[in-house]
């Protein structure tokens, strides 16, 4: 009977030790491409990223289309409340890329930029979307 008990107890030991990384919360980077410049939707994209990267996860906003229009200074007042988180967020250590093609369609100057947003590059953006086990989201 005692053998029975020990084994047992052995038992569990191992499967605690092997379960446990599985258990154990995963700080995958998150890649967050922006597409929009809907206040609502913007705001959800950015709120979104902000949490995530409080909960320990490396974050990249990518500006892309319609979204480099929240990272211009010259929407100040329209996108108030979204520029408040990116610059919080690019404090914390976010990095937040705003697609060049996107700015020259749209006619979005580097100096229109909020300080801190960096004009993409294929191998910066590269280097954030392809990291290994990054997780995307579009909005």
């Amino acid at each position: 009977m005692n053998i029975i008990k020990v084994l047992s107890m052995l038992l569990v030991v191992l499967v605690g030790l092997v379960a446990a990384p599985a258990f154990a919360e995963d700080k995958y980077p998150l890649f967050v491409n922006m597409t929009t410049d809907e206040p609502h939707r913007a705001n959800m994209a950015v709120s979104f990223g902000l949490h995530q990267m409080e909960r320990g996860h490396p974050l990249t906003i990518f500006l892309n289309d319609k979204g480099v229009f929240v990272g211009s200074k010259t929407n100040a007042g329209k996108f108030t409340e979204q520029q408040k988180v990116l610059v919080d967020v690019m404090s914390k250590g976010a990095t937040v890329i705003a697609c060049p093609m996107c700015m020259k369609h749209y006619g979005v100057t580097e100096a229109d930029l909020l300080p801190g947003i960096k004009v993409g590059k294929p191998e910066l953006t590269g280097e954030a979307l392809f990291k290994d086990d990054t997780k995307t989201l579009s909005w």
